[in-house]
């Protein structure tokens, strides 16, 4: 079978060399000849991992015929947003990764759009958020650091990698909020850098990091710390031990999601030929290499799911920040 498959992708290639290839290939393989990713960042941010790991699985496993990726950083992803927008007629071809972020920054209007303005193609992957302390620490489970903080809420700090308001600090907030806590009372230090955040957990200065899932598996997998807390649904095979936030009677669940969108006015039949080929990437090896390496969960929502997915996203964040003061 294998060399079956590998004789029809050379034959394809022949096909597509000799200018023979359109949108529908007679063994159906191929959906889409080409795609120019859009990464509203620079190189090697979360933005550009996701943009490139998926034309390196659609081109391999011969779902798409070319992939192509342009870098354009600016405005906290605003500025690629604006292009894709000012430029839709032209840009047909384009797919643009985005995350959480387009939900929080147009809420505070870092930037003036939001995902309503683009075509919803497909959420694609996430990263669950996740509460460690250090490996030291006498903390164990969410029970213990909530028994910690109503003991002494200003010497309870939380921690986390983004500026306040930003999305370490809201999941440090929902989860507070869901344990029936204050969210305003909780006292969040953010760092710059994860090194930093490690020695403020091991000096005591923190007793908790709030960060990406992948991140808590790679830190506990050095040893470096325990993971208390997760925002899952249920438990993540990447990390079987850690209990869910709401195993542990504290319902809330977050996922920064990452996913794809064309222009606005993007044609019916383009949409549908997007989706059909990121759906059908599921099955095939080449993304479970792409997705096991980079420790990312699959989440797939397609055009209107994606859409109540964000929309619902939208309210939870936005009643927080408007609690926090930061709306």
């Amino acid at each position: 079978m294998k060399t079956f498959q590998m004789g029809r992708r050379a034959l394809l290639g022949a096909a597509m060399a000799f200018g023979l290839g359109g949108a529908a290939i007679a063994d159906g393989h191929q959906v889409v000849d080409s795609i120019h990713f859009l990464i509203p960042g620079g190189a090697g941010g979360g933005w550009d991992g996701t943009a490139r790991g998926t034309g390196e699985a659609l081109t391999g496993a011969g779902l798409v015929g070319t992939a192509s990726f342009e870098n354009m950083s600016g405005g906290g992803g605003g500025k690629a947003i604006g292009y894709l927008i000012e430029n839709a007629e032209s840009n047909h071809g384009t797919l643009m990764v985005n995350s959480t972020p387009i939900v929080i920054r147009s809420l505070t209007g870092v930037f003036p759009h939001n995902f309503r303005d683009l075509t919803l193609v497909a959420g694609t992957i996430g990263d669950y958020a996740a509460m460690v302390v250090g490996k030291d620490s006498p903390i164990n489970s969410m029970e213990e650091l909530l028994a910690a903080y109503d003991a002494d809420p200003n010497g309870t700090a939380i921690g986390g990698g983004s500026v306040p308001g930003g999305m370490d600090h809201l999941v440090a907030a929902m989860v507070m909020e869901a344990a029936g806590k204050d969210a305003l009372g909780v006292k969040y230090i953010p760092y710059d850098a994860g090194g930093k955040a490690m020695a403020a957990l091991l000096s005591g200065e923190i007793a908790a990091l709030s960060t990406g899932f992948s991140e808590a598996v790679d830190l506990a997998n050095a040893g470096e710390v325990k993971i208390i807390g997760v925002t899952a649904p249920e438990r993540v095979d990447a990390a079987p031990d850690a209990m869910t936030m709401k195993e542990q009677g504290i319902d809330t669940e977050f996922v920064n999601w990452r996913g794809f969108f064309g222009a606005p006015g993007l044609p019916e039949d383009k949409v549908a030929m997007y989706q059909d080929a990121l759906t059908k990437m599921y099955d095939t090896p080449e993304w479970e290499t792409v997705r096991a390496r980079n420790g990312w969960v699959n989440i797939h929502n397609n055009g209107d799911e994606f859409k109540a997915f964000l929309e619902g996203q939208e309210q939870v964040i936005g009643d927080l920040m408007k609690k926090l003061g930061f709306l």
